[in-house]
């Protein structure tokens, strides 16, 4: 079945990437309507060969539309989202606006593809880390609950959008040429630099993106026991984020169960090779839709067996944003 489909937010970073996965994966498109702000409407997109003229985005955007996909920030979605869920179309929203609220199905296809039966209009697309972090540690939590995780990101600039990307480049043209390094929209340089996420720090003590992952794993493994500590940092890599993952299971088990496991899992590619120092890697993460795992040895601060540590790399704007939504709207069609 072939569907009409926009993409709203079609100039960002998740946008563009929206074109390349749909095309790569050969999505039943019968029309394919591109918005954004008024300020890019009339510029145009590549998408299977020809250009597409991007439209500015308005509530009377949504007539026909079958399938919407969101990537242009919770105020956005909250003001248009309803507009096309009153037109006729499913939202597949990108964006934190829904994803914590009551009756709105939060998704990962490779864990809890059922949820979205459940939608009334709108499905939320999680955050990236809690996206990739969920891919790698589900299969295990299946076959042997996880009781705590406790995770520490180191997440790429373009995790902020195209202007960090930008941002970053900027500062490393800067410093070749021997010129003052200038932070734009970062709070702090970034080139060169690791700092705290740059998310505002909640009452609780932990930044936006800390609590995202906590809140939205306890719903996506409709597990609301499940004890998550996380510490999420901005690091000057261009693309895809890396994780390392502290588990504590029920019961008892090894790195090889652990390995077994992952080796069947869907979405993950063991890169595990102590040997040769070959473990999951951001450059190697990125372009593709894979979360890659590996480091996988035995907690050695417990007596008990019930300890495993990970490292997990993740293309955030695939995998982490595009691709698991059109992976949603490929479950709709």
């Amino acid at each position: 079945m072939s569907v009409t489909v926009a993409i709203v937010g079609a100039t960002g970073a998740v946008g563009q990437e929206f074109l390349a996965v749909l095309a790569e994966r050969d999505f039943p498109i019968k029309s394919l309507k591109l918005l954004a702000s008024a300020r890019s409407a009339g510029k145009s997109a590549t998408f299977r060969g020809r250009e597409i003229v991007i439209e500015e985005l308005t509530k009377d955007s949504f007539a026909g539309v079958q399938i919407a996909l969101f990537s242009a920030g919770g105020s956005t979605s909250k003001e248009f989202a309803p507009a096309a869920v009153a037109a006729g179309a499913i939202v597949v929203d990108n964006s934190s606006a829904f994803r914590m609220k009551d009756g709105i199905p939060l998704v990962v296809p490779e864990v809890n593809p059922e949820a979205i039966r459940k939608h009334s209009g709108v499905i939320a697309n999680p955050n990236c880390s809690t996206i990739i972090m969920n891919v790698a540690v589900w299969p295990l939590h299946k076959a042997n609950r996880v009781k705590r995780a406790v995770v520490s990101t180191y997440q790429a600039v373009s995790g902020a959008g195209a202007w960090g990307l930008y941002e970053l480049e900027a500062q490393q043209r800067a410093f070749a040429a021997g010129q003052p390094i200038v932070k734009e929209k970062f709070p702090h340089q970034i080139f060169n630099n690791v700092f705290s996420h740059n998310s505002a720090v909640a009452a609780n003590g932990y930044n936006e993106e800390e609590n995202k992952l906590v809140q939205e794993t306890r719903k996506i493994f409709n597990d609301p026991r499940i004890m998550i500590t996380g510490t999420c940092v901005r690091v000057p890599i261009p693309r895809a984020h890396s994780e390392s993952i502290n588990l504590e299971f029920e019961r008892p088990i090894t790195p090889d169960q652990v390995r077994q496991i992952l080796s069947k899992a869907p979405g993950v590619k063991i890169v595990d090779d102590p040997a040769a120092n070959m473990f999951p890697m951001p450059l190697d993460a990125s372009g593709q839709d894979l979360v890659l795992a590996g480091r996988i040895r035995q907690d050695i601060s417990r007596e008990d067996g019930r300890g495993i540590d990970l490292f997990v790399s993740g293309d955030q704007i695939r995998k982490g944003a595009a691709t698991n939504a059109v992976q949603i709207a490929e479950l709709l069609v």
